[in-house]
């Protein structure tokens, strides 16, 4: 990724830039840390699933409008671009438009994704000039994903997120399946940590956790993971399967339940991101 920055974007239209999502091929807790973050062993893998965000100018400040009602003070994009300000005491200006496709609470990382988004693009038209180590260090303080998607490529990811070795990306297309359930990553590792989960599940550390949230969730997983090797990204709720045939997606899709959402998604090497900046 190109972080060397010859002087300001013009923002004469509007940039438009998708913000894609990831999943955790697996993820394994190893421990709690003194500051409640825990240390992770994990793969992350790009997908095609993508928000899309755009920045224009504005003359109220940092602006934002999303296609969810979500109060903007409240929403990740701003507090990037709130942070951005403050660490270049500067009171830049720019109007925001998301478009949210990435379910939220889905541990697909679409508000991690749409704050690096905002980070590196942000860095470049308000010609801030961080590096991208600095801009990973900056992520973060708004959330441990946050520098998986400003390095822009899938990683093998330690640390509490922070540590990324690239990888190459699976060459498998994903089915997606989401149990319309809002997961908050800070619920799940509180519930983890008060629990009796092992740690030791060979793909994801929560899945005890997640069968717990409620009794549709936990039937389907009981009945279906093994069949078809059913994986969790994250703290939840989506579920991921690599399938093998066309046959096989058919069974699969015959029994999500009618109220759930899936996606067929394929995977990406890097972030769109990369290919503009």
């Amino acid at each position: 990724m190109n972080f060397k920055l010859m002087g300001m974007l013009n923002l004469k239209r509007m940039i438009k830039i998708k913000s894609p999502a990831k999943i955790n091929l697996y993820l394994h807790i190893l421990y709690k840390l003194e500051n409640g973050y825990h240390e992770i062993d994990s793969a992350f893998q790009l997908i095609d699933i993508c928000d899309e965000l755009s920045f224009g100018k504005s003359s109220k400040g940092v602006q934002i409008e999303c296609n969810l009602d979500i109060e903007m003070h409240e929403n990740i994009v701003y507090q990037a671009a709130r942070l951005l300000n403050e660490i270049s005491d500067a009171n830049h200006s720019v109007k925001i438009e998301i478009n949210k496709n990435i379910p939220t609470g889905s541990g697909l990382g679409g508000g991690s994704s749409n704050a690096a988004t905002a980070l590196v693009v942000l860095n470049k038209i308000w010609g801030i000039d961080l590096d991208r180590n600095e801009l990973m260090a900056l992520g973060t303080k708004l959330g441990a994903d946050v520098p998986f998607f400003i390095n822009g490529s899938n990683a093998y990811v330690s640390g509490i997120g922070e540590k990324l070795v690239n990888k190459s990306s699976e060459s498998t297309d994903f089915l997606i399946i989401y149990p319309n359930t809002h997961c908050s990553s800070a619920e799940m590792y509180k519930k983890f940590d008060r629990g009796t989960s092992s740690n030791l599940d060979k793909q994801n550390s929560f899945w005890d956790v997640y069968k717990s949230l409620n009794n549709e969730i936990n039937d389907f997983v009981t009945k279906y993971r093994d069949d078809f090797k059913l994986c969790l990204s994250g703290s939840g709720s989506s579920m991921f399967v690599v399938y093998e045939s066309h046959h096989e997606l058919d069974k699969i899709l015959k029994i999500i339940p009618s109220n759930w959402r899936f996606f067929l998604t394929k995977p990406l090497q890097y972030a769109p991101l990369t290919m503009k900046f």
